[in-house]
């Protein structure tokens, strides 16, 4: 474990900060790369991660915030404000909004657009997943298994072995982005991609959470995998949807050709 990597006087860079600048970084290296692929603006990708930050930072909070609504009401400027009670899903539906409207602002193709963003969405989350590796948090249940891990200063901390799911989700999550990349140079369908991802995220969650230490809420699931069913439910009709649209525009340019 490095939570911490060095101090100057009072301020304190930890590896975690790092790892998640380094995430945004990568992201904006993907779409960057995937625009001036297609002919389009290079600046607009980096645009497209602040936003994705900012989306990402706020839903985050909003989702730790109100599903610990007793602490909100209690005390809501010092739930909102704090350093801690980040989330995942609330991240990805923050940053996917904030991201959306932007892109509809700069009058790109939405649907081609979206696709070209979503590989930089496993990216992020991998390098993410290294910073939570790095302070010894969202860890799993504990385990025998020779490459259990022990954060003896994690977040909370633990001297038994556990199941470092840290490392299970960004072995997962590398084949779905170079998946996602493969499909890009296909020419998939508008939205296409986006929809595939939320499938394969959904997955990929529903499967690591037997490893997790998050409570069960309703037949032997915890929240994540309730919501994670949801996602690869949307994102197959999507996929439907989008595929029946692709194959419909064809014909309907034959009839008024």
């Amino acid at each position: 474990m490095f939570p911490v990597l060095f101090r100057i006087g009072g301020f304190t860079v930890t590896s975690y900060g790092v790892m998640l600048v380094l995430a945004f970084i990568g992201a904006g290296i993907v779409v960057a790369r995937e625009f001036k692929r297609r002919g389009w603006d290079p600046g607009t990708g980096q645009d497209v991660v602040l936003a994705a930050l900012l989306g990402g930072l706020v839903g985050s909070k909003l989702y730790w915030a109100l599903s610990e609504w007793r602490l909100l009401l209690a005390d809501p400027t010092g739930i909102l404000f704090s350093r801690g009670g980040f989330t995942y899903y609330g991240g990805l539906v923050g940053g996917i909004v904030c991201v959306i409207l932007l892109l509809r602002w700069r009058k790109l193709p939405l649907g081609e657009a979206v696709n070209a963003v979503t590989p930089a969405v496993p990216v992020g989350y991998m390098l993410g997943r290294v910073g939570c590796f790095l302070v010894g948090d969202d860890y799993g249940r504990p385990t025998d298994l020779p490459w259990g891990v022990a954060f003896p200063a994690g977040s909370p901390p633990t001297t038994v072995p556990v199941h470092p799911t840290q490392i299970y989700e960004i072995l997962l999550t590398l084949p779905i982005f170079l998946l996602l990349m493969w499909q890009l140079r296909k020419s998939p369908p508008p939205w296409f991609v986006f929809w595939e991802f939320l499938v394969l995220a959904g997955i990929e969650r529903f499967v690591v959470e037997f490893w997790r230490l998050n409570p069960q809420i309703a037949l032997g699931l915890t929240a994540a995998q309730w919501i994670s069913i949801g996602l690869a439910l949307v994102g197959i009709a999507g996929m439907a949807i989008a595929a029946r649209e692709s194959a419909a525009t064809p014909a309907l340019r034959r009839s008024a050709g």
